[in-house]
């Protein structure tokens, strides 16, 4: 019975490293991502993502959006939405409950400021990137790697995959023009702190109960690595006082 309940533990991805193990369903899977969701280190995320969305809104404000990714803030849009529709079925805190409807609203509001209200200073010659490369592959993955295959489990992991590759475009659109204004280069560093802060979170779930989220913890660390080249130059040139520019391809 122990061998059996263990095998089912790892099929479906959690992993309790301590204490007794027990089968772990999908539903286990959801209450321990929705304790996690009210810790405090994920909390500080919450408030630092919201920040960020603040960031994003000024910047979509005259002056000019050129150098906003109007794709990467799609996709993230995109990632709240299925990260979210738990909304309809579970309560865990008005908290919550609150930093969700906040995240889905400024997350759609941006779109509109970059695609609607000022669409004539976005450049969208240079936010080129086709989305098609990086959702294709995401939903495949989705259906073939989650902890429950039913759909609000399905497209919660998508929202996992999605959210660390939903950065590319900004960051090809970097890469092609050569350079990025000072509100970018500030808002993609702490969009890596509040990733950051839930890699603290990890450890100190993994060091406090002996568990970790096998699913959330590859994609964050994959969302880190995409993060390495940009942290290097943000601190030996932006902290510097000097513009963060690139070699322009040949």
């Amino acid at each position: 019975m122990k061998g059996t309940e263990t095998q089912v533990t790892r099929r479906e991805g959690c992993f309790p490293l301590s204490g007794e193990r027990s089968a772990c369903t999908g539903r286990l899977h959801q209450r321990r991502r929705d304790a996690l969701e009210a810790s405090p280190a994920q909390a500080r995320a919450s408030r630092v993502h919201m920040g960020l969305d603040v960031c994003v809104l000024t910047a979509s404000c005259p002056p000019p959006t050129t150098g906003i990714s109007g794709k990467s803030q799609i996709l993230f849009a995109l990632v709240f939405t299925t990260r979210y529709l738990d909304l309809f079925t579970n309560f865990i805190s008005i908290y919550n409950t609150v930093m969700k409807l906040v995240f889905l609203l400024c997350a759609y509001v941006t779109v509109y400021m970059i695609y609607g209200k000022f669409r004539k200073t976005f450049d969208s010659e240079n936010d080129t990137f086709r989305l098609e490369f990086l959702l294709v592959p995401v939903i495949g993955l989705s259906f073939l790697e989650n902890y429950s295959f039913t759909p609000l489990e399905i497209l919660w992991t998508f929202s996992i995959y999605l959210e660390s590759v939903a950065i590319l475009p900004q960051l090809f659109m970097i890469s092609k023009t050569g350079e990025a204004e000072t509100i970018t280069t500030h808002y993609l560093f702490f969009l890596g702190l509040y990733r950051a802060l839930y890699l603290a979170n990890w450890i100190r779930r993994y060091q406090t109960e002996g568990f970790y989220d096998q699913i959330a913890v590859v994609s964050g660390v994959v969302q880190t690595i995409f993060y390495c080249d940009f942290f290097y130059l943000y601190v030996t040139k932006v902290l510097k006082g000097k513009k963060l520019s690139l070699p322009m391809p040949i």
